[in-house]
Protein backbone atom coordinates (compact mmCIF):
# COMPACT_ATOMS: atom_id res chain seq x y z
CA UNK A 1 0.00 0.00 0.00
CA UNK A 2 1.37 3.48 -1.01
CA UNK A 3 1.36 6.25 0.96
CA UNK A 4 1.06 9.96 -0.34
CA UNK A 5 2.68 12.80 1.33
CA UNK A 6 3.96 16.41 1.00
CA UNK A 7 7.06 16.50 -0.94
CA UNK A 8 9.66 16.62 1.24
CA UNK A 9 12.68 17.45 -0.86
CA UNK A 10 14.44 20.96 -0.53
CA UNK A 11 17.46 20.85 -2.28
CA UNK A 12 17.96 24.55 -2.61
CA UNK A 13 21.56 24.69 -1.51
CA UNK A 14 24.61 24.72 -3.84
CA UNK A 15 27.74 23.12 -3.70
CA UNK A 16 30.80 23.16 -5.54
CA UNK A 17 29.41 21.62 -8.58
CA UNK A 18 26.16 22.58 -8.41
CA UNK A 19 22.85 22.02 -6.12
CA UNK A 20 23.54 19.77 -2.87
CA UNK A 21 21.25 16.59 -2.82
CA UNK A 22 19.90 16.22 0.20
CA UNK A 23 20.58 12.35 1.73
CA UNK A 24 17.32 12.11 3.32
CA UNK A 25 15.82 12.45 0.43
CA UNK A 26 18.01 9.85 -1.59
CA UNK A 27 17.47 7.80 1.20
CA UNK A 28 13.74 7.63 0.99
CA UNK A 29 13.40 7.41 -2.74
CA UNK A 30 15.79 4.36 -2.49
CA UNK A 31 13.39 2.85 0.09
CA UNK A 32 10.36 3.78 -2.10
CA UNK A 33 12.00 2.37 -4.74
CA UNK A 34 12.96 -1.20 -3.56
CA UNK A 35 8.92 -1.23 -1.80
CA UNK A 36 8.01 -0.54 -5.05
CA UNK A 37 9.49 -3.09 -7.25
CA UNK A 38 8.98 -5.90 -4.58
CA UNK A 39 4.97 -4.89 -4.54
CA UNK A 40 4.40 -4.04 -8.34
CA UNK A 41 7.84 -5.65 -9.88
CA UNK A 42 10.02 -3.98 -12.32
CA UNK A 43 7.53 -3.81 -15.21
CA UNK A 44 4.48 -2.21 -13.56
CA UNK A 45 6.36 0.42 -11.49
CA UNK A 46 6.91 3.85 -12.61
CA UNK A 47 8.65 6.92 -11.59
CA UNK A 48 5.55 8.65 -10.39
CA UNK A 49 4.78 5.00 -8.29
CA UNK A 50 8.00 6.11 -6.72
CA UNK A 51 7.65 9.64 -6.19
CA UNK A 52 4.30 8.71 -4.30
CA UNK A 53 5.42 5.95 -2.08
CA UNK A 54 8.65 7.99 -1.38
CA UNK A 55 6.87 11.94 -0.32
CA UNK A 56 9.84 13.42 -2.57
CA UNK A 57 9.27 15.50 -6.12
CA UNK A 58 9.81 14.25 -9.22
CA UNK A 59 12.44 16.81 -10.04
CA UNK A 60 14.35 14.92 -6.98
CA UNK A 61 14.14 11.64 -8.56
CA UNK A 62 15.65 13.15 -12.22
CA UNK A 63 18.15 15.15 -10.37
CA UNK A 64 19.96 12.03 -9.23
CA UNK A 65 18.75 9.07 -12.34
CA UNK A 66 18.34 10.72 -15.67
CA UNK A 67 15.46 7.66 -15.90
CA UNK A 68 13.54 4.51 -13.82
CA UNK A 69 16.13 2.14 -16.23
CA UNK A 70 19.49 3.81 -15.07
CA UNK A 71 17.89 4.38 -11.13
CA UNK A 72 17.09 0.35 -11.06
CA UNK A 73 20.71 -0.48 -12.35
CA UNK A 74 22.64 2.36 -10.04
CA UNK A 75 20.38 0.98 -6.44
CA UNK A 76 20.38 -2.79 -7.58
CA UNK A 77 24.43 -2.80 -8.12
CA UNK A 78 24.50 -0.67 -4.93
CA UNK A 79 22.75 -3.09 -2.89
CA UNK A 80 24.26 -6.47 -4.63
CA UNK A 81 28.01 -5.41 -5.02
CA UNK A 82 29.17 -2.70 -2.28
CA UNK A 83 27.02 -4.14 -0.12
CA UNK A 84 28.68 -7.81 -0.01
CA UNK A 85 32.41 -7.56 1.32
CA UNK A 86 34.31 -10.36 0.57
CA UNK A 87 35.75 -11.79 4.05
CA UNK A 88 39.81 -13.30 4.16
CA UNK A 89 39.71 -15.27 7.45
CA UNK A 90 43.09 -16.96 6.10
CA UNK A 91 41.27 -20.05 5.32
CA UNK A 92 38.89 -21.75 2.41
CA UNK A 93 36.46 -23.10 5.03
CA UNK A 94 36.19 -19.72 7.54
CA UNK A 95 36.17 -17.55 3.78
CA UNK A 96 33.03 -19.88 2.77
CA UNK A 97 31.45 -19.71 6.11
CA UNK A 98 31.39 -16.05 6.21
CA UNK A 99 30.74 -15.51 2.38
CA UNK A 100 27.39 -18.04 2.85
CA UNK A 101 26.49 -15.86 6.06
CA UNK A 102 26.35 -12.97 3.92
CA UNK A 103 24.34 -14.05 1.52
CA UNK A 104 21.81 -15.71 4.11
CA UNK A 105 21.65 -12.65 5.62
CA UNK A 106 20.83 -10.46 2.22
CA UNK A 107 18.94 -12.76 0.45
CA UNK A 108 16.74 -13.82 4.00
CA UNK A 109 15.39 -9.99 3.60
CA UNK A 110 12.15 -9.52 3.53
CA UNK A 111 12.73 -7.54 -0.07
CA UNK A 112 15.08 -9.55 -1.47
CA UNK A 113 12.62 -12.42 -1.75
CA UNK A 114 10.21 -10.70 -3.90
CA UNK A 115 13.12 -8.25 -5.45
CA UNK A 116 15.54 -10.91 -6.99
CA UNK A 117 13.01 -13.10 -8.92
CA UNK A 118 11.06 -10.39 -10.10
CA UNK A 119 14.55 -8.83 -11.47
CA UNK A 120 15.60 -12.09 -12.83
CA UNK A 121 12.57 -12.65 -14.56
CA UNK A 122 12.25 -9.38 -16.02
CA UNK A 123 15.46 -9.61 -17.31
CA UNK A 124 14.71 -12.47 -19.88
CA UNK A 125 11.82 -10.56 -21.17
CA UNK A 126 14.33 -7.96 -21.97
CA UNK A 127 17.93 -8.14 -23.43
CA UNK A 128 19.14 -5.00 -22.75
CA UNK A 129 18.35 -5.44 -19.35
CA UNK A 130 20.16 -8.68 -18.52
CA UNK A 131 23.26 -7.64 -20.64
CA UNK A 132 23.46 -4.52 -18.51
CA UNK A 133 22.72 -6.93 -15.64
CA UNK A 134 25.56 -8.99 -16.11
CA UNK A 135 27.87 -6.81 -16.61
CA UNK A 136 27.05 -4.20 -13.65
CA UNK A 137 25.89 -6.91 -11.02
CA UNK A 138 27.34 -10.36 -12.00
CA UNK A 139 30.59 -9.84 -13.31
CA UNK A 140 31.70 -7.75 -10.09
CA UNK A 141 30.12 -10.31 -7.64
CA UNK A 142 31.81 -13.19 -9.53
CA UNK A 143 35.01 -11.14 -9.37
CA UNK A 144 35.06 -10.47 -5.96
CA UNK A 145 34.63 -14.03 -4.83
CA UNK A 146 37.23 -15.08 -7.07
CA UNK A 147 39.40 -13.57 -4.94
CA UNK A 148 38.26 -16.36 -2.15
CA UNK A 149 39.25 -19.44 -4.74
CA UNK A 150 42.77 -17.48 -5.64
CA UNK A 151 44.01 -16.88 -2.23
CA UNK A 152 43.00 -20.51 -2.05
CA UNK A 153 44.84 -21.94 -4.50
CA UNK A 154 47.64 -19.81 -3.26
CA UNK A 155 47.50 -21.48 0.24
CA UNK A 156 47.53 -24.81 -1.38
CA UNK A 157 43.86 -25.76 -0.09
CA UNK A 158 42.42 -26.25 -3.83
CA UNK A 159 44.58 -27.30 -6.94
CA UNK A 160 46.10 -24.74 -9.68
CA UNK A 161 43.77 -26.50 -12.53
CA UNK A 162 40.59 -25.54 -10.41
CA UNK A 163 37.99 -24.47 -12.56
CA UNK A 164 37.41 -21.38 -11.67
CA UNK A 165 33.58 -21.05 -13.41
CA UNK A 166 32.20 -24.12 -11.71
CA UNK A 167 33.40 -23.18 -8.19
CA UNK A 168 32.18 -19.74 -8.45
CA UNK A 169 28.24 -21.44 -9.33
CA UNK A 170 28.66 -23.70 -6.67
CA UNK A 171 29.39 -21.03 -3.65
CA UNK A 172 26.63 -19.52 -4.68
CA UNK A 173 23.71 -21.80 -6.12
CA UNK A 174 23.19 -23.30 -3.00
CA UNK A 175 21.79 -20.36 -0.52
CA UNK A 176 19.87 -19.10 -3.88
CA UNK A 177 18.03 -22.29 -4.62
CA UNK A 178 17.44 -23.20 -0.67
CA UNK A 179 16.04 -19.50 0.31
CA UNK A 180 14.41 -18.36 -2.86
CA UNK A 181 13.47 -21.06 -4.81
CA UNK A 182 12.45 -24.10 -1.89
CA UNK A 183 11.87 -20.85 0.47
CA UNK A 184 13.68 -22.81 3.20
CA UNK A 185 15.86 -21.60 6.13
CA UNK A 186 19.93 -21.72 6.60
CA UNK A 187 20.82 -21.87 9.94
CA UNK A 188 24.38 -21.41 11.39
CA UNK A 189 24.84 -25.19 11.34
CA UNK A 190 23.69 -25.68 8.19
CA UNK A 191 26.01 -22.91 7.09
CA UNK A 192 28.99 -24.75 8.40
CA UNK A 193 28.10 -28.53 6.50
CA UNK A 194 27.40 -26.69 2.96
CA UNK A 195 30.96 -24.76 3.74
CA UNK A 196 32.18 -28.29 4.90
CA UNK A 197 30.80 -29.47 1.65
CA UNK A 198 31.77 -26.72 -1.01
CA UNK A 199 35.84 -27.24 0.56
CA UNK A 200 35.52 -30.91 -0.76
CA UNK A 201 33.23 -29.58 -4.09
CA UNK A 202 35.81 -26.88 -5.29
CA UNK A 203 38.90 -29.57 -4.75
CA UNK A 204 37.40 -31.73 -7.30
CA UNK A 205 36.01 -29.33 -9.15
CA UNK A 206 39.05 -29.50 -11.76
CA UNK A 207 39.57 -27.72 -15.21
CA UNK A 208 38.99 -30.11 -18.12
CA UNK A 209 41.52 -27.69 -20.17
Amino acid sequence: MTTSRAPIDSETGRGRRGPSLDGRVTAAIRAAFFEELAAVGYGRMSVDSIVKRAGVSKAAVYRRWPSKHVMALTLISEVAVRGAPIPDTGSLRGDLVALLGGLCHALGHPLASKIIPAVVAEAHRHPELERVLRDTVEAPRRANAAQIVHRAVLRGELPRDCDMEMALDLMAAPVYYRLLVRKRDLDAAGIERLADGLVAALAAARDPA
